[in-house]
C-alpha cells in the first residue's frame, strides 16, 4: 500500500471576495509540484461563491467536470443548450470533450453556494461534449457507499463519466467501519472527508483532510465521529 496525505490547511487557499476556494491540487494561481494530480484526478476545488456572483462564460475541453453542491443552488448554462439549476443533493457532470463553453453562478442573490468542482482526465480525447445531472437524495447512504458517478451506463442512479472512475458517498456513524474494494488493480482511491473524523490506513483524518491510497485492492474506514465522506476511485496510469 502506498499513501499520500493532504491536510486541510495544506491546500491552496484563495480569496477574491466574491469567491473563496481551497485547491487540493494545483489550479490557477496555486501551484505545488507535489500536488498536480492523483492519477486521473486532476482538480478538486472546494468553492464558496457569494450571492448573485459566479463564473462568466468560459471554455473547457478534454476534461470530465463534476460539480457537487454542498449548500445552496448553482445555476449552469452551456453551449450545448443546457440551462439548469444544480441543488444540494444533486451531482452534475459536463463532459467537455472537443470543446464546450459554460457559465456557473450562484442561483441565489443572498445566500452562499458551496460546492465541489472536480476534474477527471478522460480515457479518450476529443469526445463529443455531453451533460448529465441527477439527484442522489433518494438513495440510502447511511453506513453504506452509494455510487453517484460511474463509467457503467447500467448504474442508473449515477451520472456517466468517460473514464474508469467512480465517485461514492457515505454518511458513516461514529464507531462504524466500512470496507471499500477497488474495481481494478490499476486504480487508486482518494478519500475526502466532508465532515467528521475517520481512521483509515493508520491515519486519522478530520474535516476536509484527504488521503490517496494506491497499490492496495481494499481499505477499511472507521468513523471516529459521525462522518460524511466522498471517495473517488480513479486509474493511476
Amino acid at each position: 500500500m502506498q499513501k499520500i496525505i493532504h491536510r486541510e490547511n495544506d491546500r491552496g487557499h484563495v480569496d477574491f471576495g466574491w469567491l473563496k476556494s481551497a485547491h487540493s491540487f494545483s489550479f490557477g494561481q496555486y501551484f505545488d509540484p507535489e500536488k498536480v494530480n492523483f492519477g486521473a484526478l486532476r482538480v478538486l476545488n472546494d468553492d464558496q461563491v457569494e450571492g448573485g456572483q459566479g463564473f462568466g462564460r468560459h471554455s473547457h475541453d478534454n476534461m470530465e467536470i463534476v460539480s457537487i453542491p454542498l449548500e445552496g443552488v448553482l445555476s449552469h448554462q452551456d453551449s450545448m443548450g443546457n440551462v439548469r439549476n444544480i441543488e444540494t443533493g444533486d451531482v452534475q457532470i459536463m463532459s467537455a470533450g472537443k470543446g464546450v463553453k459554460h457559465s456557473e453562478f450562484n442561483g441565489d442573490q443572498k445566500e452562499l453556494v458551496k460546492f465541489l468542482q472536480i476534474w477527471i482526465i478522460p480515457h479518450e480525447m476529443n469526445l463529443t461534449p455531453g451533460y448529465d445531472q441527477k439527484s442522489y437524495l433518494h438513495l440510502d447512504r447511511h453506513n453504506k457507499f452509494v455510487t453517484i458517478v460511474s463509467p457503467n451506463v447500467s448504474d442508473s442512479d449515477a451520472v456517466h463519466i468517460h473514464q474508469d472512475a467512480y465517485f461514492n458517498i457515505v454518511d458513516l456513524d461514529e464507531g462504524n467501519t466500512i470496507p471499500y474494494t477497488v474495481h481494478s488493480e490499476r486504480n487508486g482511491i482518494y478519500l475526502f472527508v466532508l465532515e467528521g473524523k475517520v481512521q483509515v490506513a493508520d491515519e486519522i483524518l478530520s474535516r476536509r483532510d484527504a488521503i490517496g491510497i494506491y497499490e492496495s485492492d481494499k481499505i477499511e474506514i472507521k468513523a471516529e465521529y459521525n462522518a460524511k465522506l466522498l471517495l473517488i476511485e480513479v486509474p493511476m496510469f
